[in-house]
């Protein structure tokens, strides 16, 4: 897969991109990351954003940068790719996006920021719009990072077991099932006797049923989704 990520501020992804399973993501050749800044792009290097129209506060990403940056990539690469803007105003990030994402050769997230995109970037481009929750950040950098992270992990490959994240949280639609590891006691508190039995059915039973009330606990709105 290739991702391309747009965004202002590209020295914001130099770290996350160079560790742990996105790191080990590129040097497997799974996954290829590539940072474009968009003031580059620009017609005025120094001016790539404006007041909005009608008034009111802050500034507006302009459309002419982000639209020349897009251009540029399509004409490098010839090829089609999955367009995602980062916008708190895109439809909400899930799992299950994260897994039909996965599934794509190229994605290119473009990040916004300042009050947002001149809103002729979204019509423009066709772009799927992507939020990681009800809240407003400075920029669209961290959300991509997250869509990142959680896009490289289910390529076929990257971890190191083909069942890794069959059994995550919301996966299958609920919270993931307690975890414990040795010692199997600490302070007072014991490790539950059936998960060190050897019975592996009644080990699965375990699961389900701590995975069904740990969800009904925390996020009983995943329940009444399935």
């Amino acid at each position: 897969m290739r991702i391309d990520i747009l965004t202002l501020f590209p020295e914001m992804f130099e770290n996350v991109l160079g560790h742990s399973i996105l790191k080990i993501a590129r040097e497997k050749a799974l996954v290829q990351y590539k940072l474009f800044n968009i003031r580059e792009y620009a017609e005025n290097r120094r001016c790539v954003d404006d007041r909005p129209y009608g008034g009111g506060p802050g500034m507006v990403m302009k459309p002419e940068p982000i639209f020349n940056t897009v251009e540029a990539i399509e004409r490098e690469t010839d090829a089609r790719c999955k367009k995602i803007l980062l916008t708190p105003q895109g439809d909400r990030f899930s799992q299950s996006i994260a897994r039909e994402l996965a599934k794509e050769a190229h994605l290119m997230l473009i990040c916004g920021h300042y009050e947002g995109f001149d809103d002729r970037v979204r019509t423009g481009l066709d772009a799927m719009e992507l939020s990681i929750g009800d809240y407003v950040l400075s920029g669209g950098e961290i959300p991509a990072m997250v869509v990142v992270d959680a896009v490289v992990r289910l390529i076929p490959g990257v971890l190191g077991a083909p069942d890794s994240t069959d059994n995550e949280s919301f996966s299958e639609g609920m919270l993931e099932y307690p975890q414990y590891t040795r010692p199997a006691e600490y302070r007072g508190m014991q490790v539950p006797p059936v998960l060190m039995s050897g019975n592996h059915q009644k080990i699965k039973e375990w699961q389900k049923t701590r995975a069904v009330e740990r969800t009904s606990e925390r996020r009983p709105d995943l329940l009444n989704k399935t």
